[in-house]
């Protein structure tokens, strides 16, 4: 009797799943729709079980399928971490590095760093989800994740401190020259602002001086809230329309200042600084593909927080 390979059709079943769908799987492996549905069904039949819900539309995972997909992503991570550390002795990063990143910060601070790494390194290949949820790195099959804030997770992960996110007050021309620079936090009063809120709860402005001081400003501004957003760029983009005036990072107000879009006002004070860290799943050893990421980050991210290079307020 021939002996059954236990690996057959698991990664064409984790490709499904992923991808969403047969033919999104098919064409990220290269293959026939066809041939990806008998790739699973043979894999169920094997198993003895229903691994997805097929309709016209979409596939979903049946409860047996979802642990299933979650046992298989843990023993293909071994099997790529295998072969990276087979690698290693080359110092060549290769294979898959599964990344999450903060929708904002990652889309305009991390993707281009990651993104370089391929052109350094051709085995390497980089798979970037974006989201501002907080992953879980070992269930979900990450190898990093860029987190902003406090860190809340347990002892299975590592972390790398990349630098501190500032929050920086800007405005447009437009904004400003219908209604004043407003040169201390007094002048504030009238103004108004576009609010950054959460799940409808909409962020305090508490500012604090830039110079590093602990306490709320004595004063707390009279402000008119009609926008709110919880969507970092989209509220950066409200600003740039001269809607009122926003806080917003300060890698991304520089990127409006230097743009002539916004103007960096109020730079006696800022909201609250969060730091931004890199974590992985502890191991042993730091893998290559791993290793190169997150020396990358740590050289460049600083740089693009650095609000001292925010252009002032005329």
């Amino acid at each position: 009797m021939a002996v059954q390979d236990p690996l057959d059709g698991v990664s064409t079943f984790v490709h499904v799943v992923d991808a969403g769908g047969f033919t999104s799987a098919a064409a990220r492996m290269g293959v026939t729709r066809s041939a990806v549905g008998k790739a699973v069904a043979k894999l169920e039949a094997r198993l003895g079980t229903r691994l997805l819900q097929r309709n016209t539309r979409r596939q979903t995972l049946t409860e047996e399928g979802q642990i299933y997909y979650e046992r298989c992503i843990r023993a293909l991570k071994e099997l790529e971490a295998a072969e990276s550390d087979l690698d290693s002795g080359r110092m060549q990063p290769s294979g898959r590095l599964r990344v999450s990143v903060p929708e904002g910060f990652g889309q305009l601070c991390v993707t281009p760093i990651l993104l370089n790494l391929t052109r350094l390194y051709p085995r390497l290949s980089i798979d970037l989800s974006f989201s501002d949820r907080a992953v879980d790195l070992i269930e979900e099959g990450f190898d990093l994740a860029i987190r902003i804030g406090p860190l809340h997770d347990s002892g299975t992960l590592s972390a790398r401190l990349l630098g501190t996110q500032h929050i920086s007050i800007g405005a447009s021309p437009a904004y400003l020259a219908r209604h004043g620079t407003p040169r201390n936090l007094e002048a504030l009063d009238g103004h108004t602002v576009l609010g950054y809120s959460r799940s409808g709860v909409l962020a305090p402005w508490n500012a604090l001086p830039a110079t590093g001081g602990s306490a709320p400003s004595s004063h707390r501004p009279q402000l008119r809230s009609q926008i709110s957003m919880d969507d970092i760029q989209a509220l950066a983009a409200a600003a740039v329309a001269g809607y009122g005036i926003a806080w917003v990072p300060c890698w991304l107000l520089s990127s409006y200042v230097q743009r002539g879009e916004l103007v960096h006002i109020l730079p006696a004070y800022r909201a609250r600084s969060y730091e931004i860290h890199a974590i992985w799943p502890q191991t042993r050893q730091l893998r290559c593909k791993l290793r190169v990421a997150i020396d990358a980050l740590v050289a460049e991210i600083p740089a693009l927080l650095n609000a001292d290079g925010v252009q002032k307020s005329p």
